[in-house]
């Protein structure tokens, strides 16, 4: 059931479409579930119409999939499909990292160095949800202070698929045991204000994990 009382100075059409996409991209929705919209309507208290107006729209943005006689699904992911995320976050997160190294003050590097330490701590818990939500936050937090207003909405497109791989991959903490370190080389050659070394690191950052893909993708992808 949504909270109207903490949003209903909103379009009633906006709020569900926002719950059903943060349920895909977060997993609570999963890939292949069928979207039933007299069941939806009846778990979020509204009303079909909204609902079938949310799927619309999230069909446009590839994370519901409608086929005649079958009706709608949550989208599949493959390997492909998050290696695909990967190549143009890869170009995107390098210069982000490039323009910050320009760019950032020193007090966005400082918050920049305390994000990644509640990352660690997150790891140290075996804390998923925050370990998510502090990785973005760091990625987020430097494209943020590139200051590059057409970077900053590309990646928040880009991001939003990340997401929804984010909570499939991170079943398995043995790539991100190290994610602290390489998290701190990229502070590092932003800090320097080297911005071709930050543009590298931040490079190699995601080809790691590209590589972590290809090399455990198909059992990420096994529980589904």
């Amino acid at each position: 059931m949504l909270n109207f009382d903490l949003q209903n100075h909103r379009p009633l059409r906006e709020i569900v479409y926002e719950q059903l996409k943060m349920q895909i991209l977060t997993g609570k929705i999963t890939p292949g579930t069928r979207m039933m919209e007299v069941e939806l309507a009846d778990e979020m208290g509204v009303s079909r119409t909204p609902v079938r107006e949310a799927i619309r729209k999230l069909e446009k943005e590839g994370l519901v999939t409608i086929e005649p006689r079958r009706g709608a699904y949550a989208s599949d992911i493959s390997v492909k499909d998050m290696l695909d995320t990967l190549e143009v976050r890869e170009d995107l997160e390098g210069l982000a990292a490039a323009l910050a190294a320009e760019r950032m003050s020193e007090e966005q590097i400082e918050d920049l160095v305390k994000i990644t330490q509640g990352y660690s701590e997150a790891i140290n818990n075996s804390d998923t949800e925050k370990i998510i939500h502090y990785d973005e936050l760091f990625h987020k937090h430097i494209v943020s202070c590139s200051g590059n207003k057409t970077l900053i909405h590309l990646s928040e497109t880009v991001q939003e698929l990340a997401l929804r791989f984010r909570y499939l991959y991170y079943d398995d903490f043995s790539r991100y045991e190290n994610m602290p370190v390489e998290h701190r080389e990229i502070i590092d050659a932003i800090t320097s204000g080297d911005a071709e070394t930050a543009r590298l690191v931040a490079d190699n950052h995601v080809k790691k994990l590209k590589e972590f893909v290809v090399r455990e993708g198909e059992d990420v992808f096994k529980h589904l």
